[in-house]
């Protein structure tokens, strides 16, 4: 991997042109069910063998610091949150075979979603993005500290303390659709600071999360405006496509070499070319569905912009959903359309 420049494409930004008819739809929305199966994304990406990073030396699997004996922050950089996004896994599998090594104070290579990520099949890709329940719904401390007994819950509460050392998080995801990668980074000034830092993608997304529960991104001090902790997620394209990887490759190279722990030699020999530019999206409510049967009302995959206030986006049972602005930015619709959970983020650019 040298010099790579990850850009999102221009239609995907362009919004307009992106933009569905909706009209061109069926509005029989009980009938109308836009749904993709597994087949409509071909898994390009072989995932790796992480078997060798089982023991760590941590006291939790899958979980392996290095200390530079050297003052400086303690960077964490974590993969597989979803059994079924294989980028993190790519990324972290190349910082451990290049033997990267923090250059001042310590870094952390992790794998969180173990069990998902060992249930991957190729001939069933979307069945593996957890066991029991989503384990980046789970970090709040009273789900962390109940007594909810989840394959996921147990995981996130041996995984914590690996967490609660961690001064920088890098979590890297993938998304459902083949849009633009997005740069997660909540709505702390902090994390939007770091993520313009690190230079790529070309979007940055400012958003509180999901009503569903906290993500590990806004866990403890990440989420806190007084602390100096700071976290980011990439969303770095398409679950399966080629080019996610090098998002993630090339994020995470770029996120070490701004925090100042990776070697200036090993970064000239794998150089990133950071976006031209990059813009802000700031999500202004995200849409939680309510019913046991939310359609969306065209083929949404993530980042249309509908012009008008008042756009038709979807029926949440029999109640339409409606832009609530001019210029309104779909983010990461989902193909996972179940109550209680996140059907598409609302929007707009803000710098």
């Amino acid at each position: 991997m040298t010099g790579l420049c990850i850009r999102a494409p221009e239609k995907a930004l362009a919004g307009l042109e992106g933009r569905p008819n909706v009209e061109a739809f069926s509005l029989n929305h009980h009938e109308k069910v836009l749904a993709v199966a597994d087949d409509v994304y071909k898994v390009e990406l072989v995932p790796p063998d992480i078997a060798p990073y089982r023991e760590g030396n941590t006291g939790i699997p899958y979980v392996t610091t290095f200390d530079s004996g050297k003052a400086g922050p303690h960077v964490m950089v974590n993969a597989v949150t979803h059994g079924n996004e294989l980028c993190g896994a790519i990324a972290v599998d190349f910082l451990f075979k290049n033997k990267v090594r923090p250059t001042r104070g310590k870094l952390t290579l992790s794998f969180l979603n173990i069990a998902a990520y060992h249930a991957f099949d190729k001939a069933k890709p979307n069945a593996s993005r957890f066991v029991d329940e989503d384990i980046n719904r789970v970090w709040d401390v009273a789900t962390l500290e109940g007594s909810r007994n989840t394959v996921e819950t147990k995981r996130a509460r041996e995984f914590r303390p690996a967490v609660d050392r961690a001064d920088y998080l890098l979590d890297i995801h993938s998304m459902q659709h083949a849009t633009a990668p997005l740069m997660m980074a909540g709505m702390l000034d902090k994390s939007v600071a770091l993520a313009h830092r690190v230079g790529i993608p070309e979007l940055i997304v400012r958003d509180e999360g999901h009503a569903a529960g906290r993500r590990m991104r806004d866990y403890g001090g990440f989420g806190d405006p007084h602390s100096p902790k700071t976290a980011l997620l990439i969303e770095c394209g398409q679950h399966w496509e080629t080019s996610s990887q090098d998002v993630a490759l090339a994020t995470t190279l770029s996120f070490l070499t701004v925090l100042d722990v990776l070697d200036p030699e090993f970064a000239k020999r794998h150089k990133v070319e950071k976006s031209p530019r990059q813009r802000v999206v700031t999500v202004t409510e995200a849409v939680t569905i309510q019913t046991d049967k939310f359609t969306f009302a065209g083929p949404y995959t993530g980042l249309e912009m509908l012009g008008k206030k008042g756009t038709l986006i979807g029926y949440d049972g029999d109640k339409q959903v409606l832009t609530p602005y001019d210029d309104c930015i779909l983010i990461m619709p989902s193909r996972r359309l179940t109550r209680g959970t996140t059907a598409v983020r609302l929007g707009r650019y803000t710098g």
